[in-house]
């Protein structure tokens, strides 16, 4: 079937690559009302999209997850394993991070990307090992349609990376990442409870105190031709799990039985996704979720995204416990950094970096 016509900003082309512009923000104000070629995708309607009225999709209540009650918990792990199983993807709620601190967490954010392109220059990073790294799209250099997004990553565990401006802005992500962390502990604990590992079994064999965590902030701004561009590429995550919110307006979808998903998330509640080291130290029983952005024409998207793995130098295989005959080992062990190498250095396209460790039995 023939490509759908559409029109593009062909004449000048504002590609990231070909111009000295350093962000979607400043294309977005540009007064432009059809996108550049580099931007333009025909493949955004390859599957149909589910209202999240139509899905339900998981809700963890994380205090009946670590509650000392043992019925409560108990019954709060089954349904946490069940949404790891099916969907690989969840909404957590009762966390007991205070909206407050994820309502700064944000402002910060915002004051980050509200900065000149001039001062934002600074930490222009070109490598995936830079430990603070800002710029558009994902790869450029790798990419056939580029993203309509602007992004800052920093590594901020084990060491702690941050750019000093906006003032007040790494204090503020310090302490929210600490209790990132913890949450993640003890959903870790979660999961190797519910694959009838011991409970620490997952926590331990990452070595997840000297884990690797990484900031990842999104902005994706208004765009002239949404239903053409692409705000990230479906893909799913390099880590363990990825906790997620965003600023009050939802562009996230998750697939799910072939469909995309919208997600709006409770008040207050935080995203999770579940990302591709979980998926091998499972050894396939939890999937990575499959997940992509999708953009306004008159509104701007803010997503503070924190990546939770494993320790950079661990090697990562399937739990013994869950390799059998009938479950033979699915994926060769891998180090995280080498992992993160071939996630981050290529286009993103689905699991095409989990593929490339995958055993076909």
């Amino acid at each position: 079937m023939a490509a759908a016509p559409f029109s593009i900003a062909s004449d000048f082309d504002y590609s990231i690559q070909a111009t000295n512009l350093t962000s979607i923000k400043t294309l977005s104000k540009s007064g432009l009302t059809t996108i550049p070629s580099s931007f333009a995708s025909n493949n955004l309607q390859d599957l149909v999209v589910v209202d999240p009225s139509e899905a339900e999709i998981p809700i963890i209540d994380f205090s009946l997850l670590t509650s000392s009650n043992t019925e409560e918990k108990c019954k709060a792990i089954k349904d946490f394993g069940k949404a790891l199983e099916e969907w690989g993807f969840f909404m957590l709620i009762n966390h007991g991070i205070p909206e407050s601190q994820i309502n700064s967490m944000m402002e910060g954010i915002k004051g980050f990307f509200d900065l000149s392109d001039e001062e934002k220059r600074e930490f222009q990073g070109k490598n995936v090992f830079d430990t603070i790294r800002c710029g558009s799209s994902f790869n450029t250099a790798m990419e056939k349609v580029n993203c309509w997004r602007d992004f800052l990553k920093a590594f901020v565990h084990p060491e702690f990376h941050c750019p000093h401006k906006p003032p007040g802005f790494r204090e503020t992500t310090f302490n929210y990442l600490a209790k990132i962390r913890e949450v993640t502990k003890e959903l870790l604990k979660g999961v190797s409870e519910s694959l009838g590992l011991e409970i620490n079994y997952i926590n331990k064999a990452v070595n997840i105190d000297s884990g690797l965590q990484i900031l990842v902030a999104n902005l994706y701004p208004p765009c002239p031709q949404p239903e053409l561009a692409v705000g990230i590429h479906p893909h799913s995550d390099h880590g363990l799990l990825t906790v997620l919110f965003e600023n009050g307006i939802s562009g996230l979808q998750i697939l799910h039985n072939g469909k995309w998903v919208k997600v709006n998330a409770p008040h207050n509640a935080l995203m999770v996704n579940t990302a591709d080291q979980l998926e091998i130290v499972t050894n396939g029983k939890y999937k990575s979720n499959i997940h992509r952005a999708v953009l306004y024409s008159n509104a701007t998207r803010i997503s503070v995204a924190i990546a939770n793995g494993p320790s950079f130098e661990d090697i990562v295989s399937p739990a013994p416990d869950l390799v059998n005959e009938s479950q033979p080992q699915a994926y060769r062990a891998i180090t995280y950094r080498e992992y993160f190498r071939i996630h981050q250095s290529n286009a993103l396209n689905k699991k095409s970096a989990l593929d490339t460790i995958r055993i076909q039995n």
